[in-house]
């Protein structure tokens, strides 16, 4: 048996990279393979035969992660992809705004999907009123490594957080997956860090939005120093799918405080007895945090079961 590493999904035919080969191939699951219940998706490591000029996806390997939803009124989970190395998360420190929640919401799915993420902020040649010490600090706790970009200066360098030059050697050999909101600058910022290798249209990356996707095929783009996976299935950041006993979970920074608290219960409201978040002098790092939880439960909390996917 070979083995390969899928690149591209479809229904039932799959590019595979054979490894050590590094050739691609066409390969088809074997009908006994998909009965059992396997996805296959893009990231996976498979074992494939050839018979008659034909490949073929015999087994598939242990998943260190995956990438998935659930999609409740079905009551199974659906997998986008899988044995991914890197989660970084694109912002800006002008234009758009930087959404602090927002950040908040990609890193409740990285700790989710059992990921490493990094924050990168880019633009860094249209820095103004940013206070990117604070950002990076509140991140600590989740060993959440910054970075401070600009795809236009070629040898930017900040005083404090590692740049361009730090970032790539950082990014090399990972399969990687670029989440940001639409207009940070990832398909440039790409394109630089694999030294112009490919050019990225904006939509070909993920994007923040809840709207409809025709397809939900996802694809493994190998680059200069690195490779990235595009899927249109994460490119919602809707958390609808999100079961409201696990969020405390997803905040493992948190996690001390929610223990400390004098009751189950806790509201974590300034004005609440034996909260934890307030005791002393409150952190406002720490609180930001809260914030991001709270908002989270109280969306979660207001979808009726029926509206969820």
């Amino acid at each position: 048996m070979l083995k390969a590493k899928i690149i591209k999904s479809g229904r039932r035919e799959f590019d595979c990279l054979l490894i050590d080969s590094n050739i691609i191939v066409q390969a088809k699951a074997k009908g006994s393979l998909l009965n059992k219940g396997d996805q296959l998706v893009v990231g996976d490591i498979v074992e494939v035969t050839i018979d008659q000029d034909e490949y073929f996806i015999q087994t598939l390997q242990p998943r260190k992660n995956t990438i998935f939803r659930r999609i409740i009124r079905e009551n199974k989970v659906k997998i986008i992809a899988s044995n991914i190395d890197l989660l970084a998360i694109v912002c800006t420190v002008s234009k758009p705004e930087y959404k602090r929640g927002l950040i908040d919401r990609y890193l409740l799915r990285a700790v989710q999907w059992e990921i490493p993420a990094i924050i990168i902020f880019n633009k860094m040649d249209e820095f103004s009123d940013f206070d990117l010490e604070f950002e990076s600090n509140r991140l600590k706790p989740l060993e959440v490594q910054c970075f401070a970009t600009s795809a236009v200066q070629e040898n930017f360098k900040h005083p404090a957080l590692p740049g361009n030059k730090e970032l790539n050697d950082f990014l090399k050999d990972q399969t990687i997956i670029f989440l940001g909101r639409s207009g940070v600058g990832k398909s440039k910022l790409i394109s630089h860090l694999a030294n112009e290798d490919i050019v990225l249209l904006s939509k070909e990356l993920a994007s923040v939005g809840k709207g409809a996707h025709t397809t939900t095929w996802s694809e493994l783009v190998h680059l200069d120093n690195f490779d990235i996976i595009d899927s249109p299935g994460i490119r919602t950041m809707s958390i609808q799918d999100v079961n409201i006993d696990e969020l405390t979970t997803l905040f493992p920074d948190l996690e001390e405080y929610f223990i400390q608290c004098k009751f189950k219960d806790c509201h974590h409201e300034k004005s609440t007895k034996g909260c934890a978040f307030y005791k002393n002098q409150s952190d406002e790092k720490v609180l930001s945090r809260l914030k991001s939880y709270k908002r989270f439960k109280k969306e979660i909390s207001e979808i009726p079961e029926w509206q969820k996917n």
